[in-house]
């Protein structure tokens, strides 16, 4: 048998409340950080005048409160939505009472993006604020939140992958007696670590909140490679699997083409993030 590192079976549970039963998840409290990291670093943005066009902050700190419970609606809802549409329409339509019950686990990032994209173009107009700008603040602290949100993953003990023999294996109690890679952890460290750290250096060091629009093509782009890349480790949900192939199992209607869920959600993005820069040069050029 290959050697496997052993998984540190965390309780998803961090604390029961006493009297009430009200039980505290680590899920949740990923979330949670997220949130307040993403609302640190945000302001931080905004405080700094000089990072952004003609030297004006697009949001005032008092707008920025208020976006915040937008994105938080947007996130969740999306999230959630999207899981169950993209990955387990068949099972949430036989049991609806579960659709909502997030704290079990289960959220599309692609979901949770489209629903923060609605939010924020929502905001955007009700406040009057120029969307771009926004977006790109978003598109810089966002990557964070997917740290907190993989190791979630990983400690539900959720979105393993596929079987290795790899030094660092992992056997995961609901993955089956088979040694199988640490996904989660990958998808931290490249969509999450890495990636935020690219782009914050771009924004804070190299003007790149200067051009409206660059920013979100950056976060596109290295998303979307990030993720499309992990997904040959990652195992793909039972639903989608239908065969073998150099990219791992496959999804039924892009079986032919050798995708997984996540690459089919994922490339797009590449493509939009290459039009969202593309666009940015030029306005930056003009």
């Amino acid at each position: 048998m290959p050697f496997v590192i052993p998984y540190p079976e965390i309780d998803p549970i961090l604390v029961t409340i006493p009297v009430i039963g009200l039980p505290i998840r680590w899920y949740a409290l990923a979330y949670l950080a997220a949130f307040i990291v993403g609302l640190m670093l945000f302001r931080r943005l905004m405080r700094n005048a000089a990072l952004w066009p003609g030297d004006t902050a697009p949001l005032t700190l008092e707008q920025v409160e208020a976006l915040l419970t937008w994105i938080v609606v947007g996130v969740i809802l999306g999230g959630r939505l999207g899981f169950v549409l993209f990955y387990q329409p068949a099972y949430y339509l036989e049991n609806p009472a579960e659709i909502l019950q997030i704290w079990t686990g289960g959220m599309s990032f692609h979901g949770g993006f489209l629903g923060v994209i609605l939010a924020l173009i929502l905001f955007a107009r009700v406040h009057k604020a120029p969307v771009l700008q926004i977006g790109d603040a978003m598109a810089v602290v966002a990557a964070q939140g997917l740290f907190f949100g993989r190791l979630a993953n990983f400690i539900n003990g959720e979105l393993w992958g596929r079987t290795t023999d790899v030094p660092w294996a992992m056997v995961f109690p609901t993955g089956g007696p088979d040694p199988r890679h640490p996904s989660q952890l990958y998808q931290a460290a490249l969509e999450g670590a890495l990636l935020f750290v690219v782009i914050w250096w771009l924004a804070t060091r190299r003007g790149g909140l200067k051009v409206p629009g660059r920013m979100i093509g950056v976060f596109f782009i290295g998303y979307g490679l990030a993720r499309t890349f992990v997904e040959g480790f990652r195992q793909a949900d039972a639903q989608f699997v239908t065969a073998e192939n150099p990219f791992g199992h496959v999804i039924r209607f892009g079986a032919d083409f050798g995708f997984t869920m996540g690459q089919v959600l994922s490339l797009p993005m590449i493509a939009i993030g290459i039009g969202f820069l593309i666009y940015a040069n030029r306005r930056a050029a003009a």
